[in-house]
């Protein structure tokens, strides 16, 4: 994969399985197919909408190899590989490399606190199991329980495959941090959907994000907006994809959940999410109904700005 520049919307790919919860290779491959017809900049595999931290490394590994077959070389692909230990970490950093996606990502370390030099550590011993791929760093401390502090970032920027950063913290104002960190060489894409002009007009270059997988079109539309210099009609699609998203979390099935439901209904089956999150109930279906409803209704108004 040629070197690329982490601009654009990158859906946060999610976890495909078959009818009995096993990985489908084939339903990640028409998910992948999907998002690549609809005009996305690229996938992000294998991380929180991926359902990672319930996958075994055998499954992650079965993931990443079904996206690539489908669209590799002809769309840039992030891994994510980080596991809660370093061993299978740089197991699935080897296999991504091998695989030549363009970038691996990692969360830090969760559960025990561990010291920065710790955490770079075990970024770095990734990032060396892969050395002709670019690393993503992902912050995400609601998650994670450790936040990206502007020192370890500059320890991390020592590494020269370091190229991005994804930033899923909920204030904007850590997006210029690091890029201003950064120098000019660190892509900053940003993470919560509901804020994702805000992250753009901060300085993000882009966007990773799981709602991208039911609405890929109003994300793309942002951007086209921001482009041509009216940022007052990015406002509006931003403001409608915000109350669509709060219409998603209102269900008792996950957010994963209902962003299936919404694909399947689009005709890509990805499977029911994996316990225990939980699965959408006969009450959610009205929810989703007015999902779609509040989809269509925002493309068709994009259409009129």
């Amino acid at each position: 994969m040629k070197q690329i520049d982490y601009k654009g919307i990158y859906p946060a790919f999610c976890a495909c399985y078959d009818d009995v919860g096993n990985i489908s290779p084939a339903r990640a491959q028409a998910l992948a197919r999907h998002l690549q017809a609809a005009g996305v900049q690229g996938l992000y595999v294998n991380g929180s909408t991926g359902e990672c931290v319930y996958l075994s490394v055998e499954e992650r590994m079965q993931m990443l190899e079904a996206v690539m077959d489908a669209v590799g070389g002809t769309l840039p692909i992030i891994a994510h590989v980080a596991c809660n230990n370093t061993r299978d970490s740089v197991r699935l950093a080897a296999h991504a490399g091998k695989l030549g996606v363009s970038a691996i990502a990692a969360i830090p370390p969760i559960y025990f606190k561990l010291p920065e030099y710790a955490i770079a550590d075990y970024w770095n011993a990734m990032s060396d199991a892969a050395p002709e791929t670019d690393f993503m760093i992902y912050n995400i401390p609601q998650n994670a329980g450790v936040a990206l502090t502007l020192p370890l970032l500059e320890t991390m920027l020592k590494n020269p495959r370091v190229k991005a950063l994804k930033n899923s913290s909920p204030s904007v104002q850590d997006i210029r941090a690091f890029k201003d960190a950064g120098g000019g060489k660190l892509a900053v894409l940003n993470g919560p959907d509901e804020q994702y002009l805000a992250g753009r007009l901060m300085g993000a270059d882009g966007g990773i994000g799981s709602t991208y997988n039911a609405m890929p079109a109003l994300f793309l539309a942002i951007d086209r907006f921001l482009a041509a210099g009216q940022a007052d009609k990015a406002q509006q699609v931003q403001q409608d994809i915000f109350h669509i998203i709060m219409m998603m979390l209102g269900g008792h099935g996950n957010l994963m959940a209902i962003i299936k439901e919404l694909l399947r209904r689009k005709g890509v089956n990805t499977g029911l999410v994996r316990a225990p999150l939980p699965n959408l109930i006969a009450s959610d279906r009205e929810r989703v109904d007015k999902c779609e409803e509040m989809i269509a209704a925002a493309e068709q108004k994009v259409h009129s700005l």
